[in-house]
């Protein structure tokens, strides 16, 4: 007990309460220590456990998970997983529960919900032992500012760059708000964004979307076959791996179903090992914090075909495992607060713009 992750369960169903309950108790490394049925009865239940984990729902009576979460992050910050009915709405507020500090996401299935959730035990399960790793900070009041808020001031224009550029940008556990901070700060010119974002099927339209309001670039969710433009992001869809091809002069996005990479679709991997291939020396590589080791081999090849790479520092990452990986793989030529790597790579792009052509 005494080595086992502490996890309470809030959840205003009693049947999900009891399944994930069961889920949690399964595991030889946890142990769910409450459940409660709203956010004023978790409240006193996680002053008297202490836990390490609290899985939440979004929806609930009472108070919903978002208050909630405001006021935990503010006065008692502590890992949080939400577990989030997929709608539109569940899915824009699951997105504001990651900007307020919440660690990862699980979809609670619409329907046949006692199978559902026993089939995602494993996903669950793992993003609670992901979660218990996490460095969470207290929120700071207020709370960040809501979507379509002005973003921070941005580097000047480039001015005239080779659309030969590509940067790319691989994150998992708390990469959702990293990769924000990393692209409100590019200019409206910058070279084409090809993000590949840990995220369960049916988050990416909407996080695509939050971010679109917030930068000076344009960002939506990846569409198999359109070209790469410059000041434009592409996120690849949840539950399907992206990867980058060239066409004549154009870089293409590729779109596909497949087989979990590094237990993982979309895998980081993909994206990187095509950016090796097609862009080599104009490509920038970008390992944003994240839980594992995927796109750590791919990030070499990288690196190997003369891209320049980046990687946020342990202290600014959430869980330091992904970019650690790459350091420990000869990946990265420097390793930068999050809030730094925007300026680095525009600083790159200026002193080396043109200098290298694509082999074709």
């Amino acid at each position: 007990m005494n080595n086992k992750i502490k996890v309470v369960v809030v959840d205003d169903s009693a049947l999900v309460r009891s399944l994930l309950t069961e889920i949690i108790n399964r595991q030889p490394d946890m142990c769910c220590v409450g459940a409660a049925s709203d956010p004023f009865v978790a409240r006193e239940m996680i002053r008297n456990t202490n836990p390490d984990v609290i899985t939440l729902d979004v929806e609930m009576p009472r108070m919903d998970g978002i208050d909630f979460l405001g006021k935990l992050m503010r006065l008692r910050p502590t890992p949080v997983v939400m577990v989030s009915t997929l709608t539109e709405r569940g899915a824009d507020v699951t997105l504001r529960a990651l900007e307020l500090g919440a660690v990862e996401i699980v979809s609670k299935p619409k329907i046949g919900v006692a199978d559902g959730l026993r089939q995602l035990g494993e996903e669950i399960t793992e993003k609670i032992r992901m979660a218990s790793r996490a460095r969470v900070k207290r929120l700071a009041t207020p709370a960040p500012a809501a979507p379509g808020a002005p973003a921070p001031a941005a580097a000047p224009s480039l001015g005239r760059l080779s659309t030969e550029k590509l940067i790319c940008i691989g994150a998992s556990t708390g990469g959702t708000e990293a990769t924000r901070e990393v692209l409100v700060q590019l200019p409206p010119d910058a070279p084409g964004v090809l993000i590949t974002q840990h995220m369960p099927p049916g988050f990416t339209k909407s996080y695509a979307a939050r971010l679109d309001s917030l930068c000076r670039i344009r960002v939506a969710e990846a569409r198999d076959g359109e070209r790469v433009l410059p000041g434009h992001a592409y996120i690849a869809p949840g539950g399907l791996h992206m990867s980058v091809e060239r066409s004549g002069a154009n870089y293409i996005v590729r779109v596909k179903d497949g087989e979990p990479v590094n237990r993982h679709k979309p895998s980081v991997e993909v994206l990187f090992r095509s950016a090796a291939r097609v862009a080599g020396p104009n490509a920038l590589g970008v390992m944003l914090t994240g839980m594992g080791a995927d796109g750590a081999v791919a990030m070499r090849e990288m690196f190997n075909a003369g891209s320049f790479n980046l990687a946020q520092d342990e202290a600014s990452c959430v869980v330091f495992g992904m970019p650690r990986e790459a350091i420990a793989h000869g990946a990265v030529h420097e390793v930068l607060p999050v809030g730094r790597i925007a300026g680095r790579l525009i600083e790159h792009l200026r002193t080396h713009s043109g200098l290298a052509t694509t082999r074709v």
